[in-house]
């Protein structure tokens, strides 16, 4: 069995692999820049030079709601491992189904962008849907850049320090970016009396839980119309990160309105701490 690494504020995988792995797939993969879950190129190139693409999957971060470093996902790509989210899915959304599932990308909702993955049941007998489940895929996105970390690692496969330049970017990504989609389409699903699934890693539920109202957030039920999947990234005894389901959750438009409305009434800010802020802010800025 290989022991897990300690993580810090650093790559943790890098073109699909873990940053301790450097077997041969590894650094064929480092020099083709090439994306394992994908089976193609990776998909996130630099902005100044497109042709070379940043092959980060996962970063280690410790927020101020994290007891200790984690690999945070920050490719929606990475989902794709093994297409174990897509079979996790099948069997909390259609238990009991022999057959395989079709798994249409990319689908256009009229008036409210396109879903990742539609998953659909046929009826082989007409060969029409008998049913279906909208699936999204949400990773963490970086307040600057590893990339520093990445072209270290390029020239000698290790880093010269524990920490690099970046954030988690957690309340644009998740309370925001993410919350807006879910509310949009999941007003549109709910109207059609079906349900969307957000798929994400465990640190966003954990991070939502300790910035916004999710006292409408609970253990997922079937009748609820918005549901997240939260997968964990544990170290298996090959030497790699796997994605793994540890809790499902559901809510309605309700919930997801008190989510998009920040704080819960119990954490809000109070106009004196406001007066505060002014006049800090006030007297830093030389105006009294």
């Amino acid at each position: 069995m290989v022991a897990e690494p300690t993580i810090r504020k650093f790559p943790t995988e890098i073109f699909g692999h873990p940053f301790t792995e450097h077997g041969e797939a590894a650094k064929i993969d480092l020099a083709e820049q090439a994306c394992p879950f994908l089976s193609a190129t990776c998909k996130k190139p630099r902005k100044s030079e497109p042709e070379v693409k940043v092959g980060v999957c996962s970063v280690g971060y410790k927020g101020n709601f994290l007891e200790s470093y984690r690999p945070v996902v920050i490719c929606p790509h990475r989902f794709l491992q093994d297409n174990a989210v897509f079979r996790v899915i099948q069997d909390l959304y259609f238990p009991g189904f022999g057959g395989q599932l079709s798994w249409v990308s990319e689908v256009k909702i009229e008036n409210s962008g396109s879903v990742d993955y539609v998953a659909v049941k046929l009826d082989e007998a007409s060969n029409s849907i008998e049913e279906f489940l909208c699936v999204e895929f949400q990773a963490a996105g970086t307040t600057g850049t590893p990339w520093k970390a990445v072209q270290e690692f390029k020239a000698s496969r290790s880093f010269s320090t524990n920490s690099y330049a970046y954030g988690i970017n957690w309340a644009n990504e998740f309370s925001k970016t993410m919350m807006q989609q879910v509310y949009k389409k999941g007003r549109v699903i709910n109207s059609w009396g079906k349900k969307i699934v957000f798929v994400v890693q465990d640190v966003a539920i954990e991070y939502l839980q300790s910035a916004v109202d999710t006292s409408e957030l609970r253990k997922a039920r079937d009748n609820d119309p918005i549901h997240f999947v939260a997968f964990e990234m544990a170290w298996s005894e090959d030497g790699k990160w796997i994605l793994q389901h540890k809790d499902s959750y559901s809510t309605t438009l309700s919930g997801v309105n008190r989510i998009l409305g920040g704080a819960g009434d119990d954490a809000l800010p109070t106009e004196e701490d406001f007066r505060r802020s002014i006049y800090s802010k006030g007297q830093s800025s030389g105006l009294f």
